[in-house]
């Protein structure tokens, strides 16, 4: 069994014209470092896969202060208009080629973060909060996942 962790990107500034190159706010920072110390403890991710997009690496960078990636990727089929079927497939192809990483996290945006969980379990399409990372089980002999939970800031 896998595991793999949804994320979406900590608080943005507000939208802007290059929608790809808005930061973090101070919130945002404080966010994404919380929601690192909370993976570190309960679900230490040893894979990465993260949008382009500048709000979303710098989630990821703050979660990396507490992770050791064994495999590490910018992918742009998870931005906020990216098609979730692509990105489920592919998600899947790197778990089966990386079989040394047990804890997949996924740094994105709203909507493509529930749409990608509807997707691996359908039925399951949760609203994340800034931060927010739900928590699925995957079976990658059958490519069967299991919707297990969805942990903010607010609530770890």
């Amino acid at each position: 069994m896998k595991t793999i962790l949804i994320m979406r990107h900590g608080e943005a500034t507000p939208m802007q014209a290059d929608d790809a190159a808005r930061n973090l706010t101070q919130t945002g920072h404080t966010e994404a470092e919380k929601m690192g110390l909370w993976l570190a403890k309960h679900y230490p991710p040893d894979a990465l896969l993260v949008s382009p997009y500048i709000r979303a690496q710098q989630t990821a960078e703050n979660v990396a202060k507490n992770a050791e990636f064994k495999f590490s990727e910018t992918c742009s089929d998870i931005v906020p208009e990216g098609k979730p079927q692509i990105a489920a497939d592919y998600l899947e192809t790197l778990i089966a080629a990386h079989p040394q990483c047990n804890t997949w996290l996924v740094v994105a945006h709203m909507p493509i973060v529930s749409y990608l969980v509807d997707q691996l379990c359908p039925g399951n399409m949760p609203i994340f909060n800034t931060g927010a990372i739900a928590v699925i089980s995957y079976d990658e002999r059958t490519q069967r996942s299991q919707y297990m939970s969805i942990n903010a800031p607010d609530n770890v």
